[in-house]
């Protein structure tokens, strides 16, 4: 099972310098691609316990169109353990105007990250 979101950053998600995108905006994005998966398997939002790994691996700029998605890799009694991969999809084009953009030929994984949400017991409907 996958889920996949797309967004794009705002000069509200800028947040130093030249218009740079804090990474914590790919782990906000990644909480609800969690969020959905475990409707889709339990039935119910359960809880984000924790990441066990984060890797920021390009920047992210207002403009940006990002692509979070994420899958569960292990199913336990209460617990889903999932991989997330944030792409840049579309990249604005401001050297040539104010509104141009670019559709990547070559999505850019720009973060990836391993997490374990839980489900209590008795919230489990699926």
């Amino acid at each position: 099972m996958e889920s996949l979101i797309r967004m794009r950053m705002s000069m509200h998600d800028a947040h130093y310098g030249g218009n740079l995108v804090d990474g914590s905006r790919m782990l906000n994005l990644f909480g609800d691609v969690a969020t959905e998966l475990l409707i889709k398997n339990d039935g119910d939002e359960g809880l984000f316990r924790a990441y066990t790994e984060v890797e920021f691996l390009a920047p992210v700029y207002a403009g940006d169109f990002i692509e979070a998605v994420g899958k569960i890799v292990k199913t336990g009694n209460t617990s889903r353990t999932m991989e997330f991969e944030a792409r840049k999809v579309i990249a604005p084009r401001t050297d040539i105007s104010d509104s141009a953009c670019d559709v990547l030929e070559q999505p850019i994984v720009v973060c990836r990250a391993k997490g374990v949400c839980v489900v209590p017991k008795e919230s489990q409907r699926g």
